[in-house]
């Protein structure tokens, strides 16, 4: 009865001594990088707003400024298919009334707002300019890209892999041990927000674009074994 008390025992605890082992030894490190680089295309968000005395006056009245928008975006060469309608609206204009005691209906406001994208910086100033002067009255936001970010992709990661090894060897040889297999390999990263770059310029028109630079980065975690 003793000794099946005693090897009880000694299972008990040898189990987390094992558990342990199967944990040990092992090292985490994450590393990253990111690559800057001269985007080549421009997303530009613009649109119509327009009012009038009735629902449709106010929608007819913006299907037309849009209508000629849209006509000479498309002299200036902008696709089809990099034109796409993201937000249509017709609201009744609230405003509050004479005697300050409420609000009251007056008129109708309707927006047509469009995502555009331009696939040659050096256009992108005077397509700005070509459609304010059209008709489009709001400008909500321009942002630069790529049209093909993988290749930039995979070389952030190479480089992160990279810097996760370096930091990697310098723990393991402050331990006074080695890098062994790895173990997993797991990823995340995205855009970095642009960076300015005033000499930049896209296009001599009259509405001046700086492109700046945009980061494309990588970050990557690596579990390595130890070995003495």
């Amino acid at each position: 009865m003793r000794i099946l008390t005693a090897l009880a025992l000694s299972t008990a605890l040898t189990l987390p001594l094992a558990a342990f082992a199967d944990t040990a030894g092992t090292i985490t490190v994450t590393g990253s990088a990111t690559i800057n680089v001269v985007p080549d295309m421009a997303t530009v968000s613009l649109g119509v707003t327009t009012t009038g005395d009735t629902a449709g006056a106010a929608m007819a009245t913006n299907n037309e400024a849009v209508s000629a928008v849209i006509a000479r975006l498309i002299a200036a060469k902008v696709a089809d298919r990099d034109m796409q309608t993201s937000s249509l609206s017709v609201n009744p204009n609230w405003v509050t009334n004479a005697a300050g005691t409420g609000q009251e209906v007056k008129g109708y406001i309707a927006s047509n707002q469009l995502t555009v994208q331009v696939r040659s910086l050096e256009a992108t100033g005077s397509i700005l300019d070509a459609a304010i002067t059209d008709g489009a009255n709001t400008l909500n936001g321009l942002t630069f890209g790529l049209q093909d970010q993988r290749p930039v992709e995979d070389e952030a990661r190479k480089k992160a892999v990279a810097d996760a090894l370096a930091r990697a060897k310098l723990y393991a040889e402050a331990a006074g041990e080695k890098l062994g297999p790895i173990v997993s390999i797991s990823e995340g990263g995205g855009y970095v927000p642009p960076v300015p770059m005033m000499t930049k310029m896209a296009g001599d028109a009259a509405v001046p674009v700086a492109a700046g630079e945009v980061g494309v980065s990588a970050a990557v975690t690596i579990i390595w074994q130890l070995v003495p």
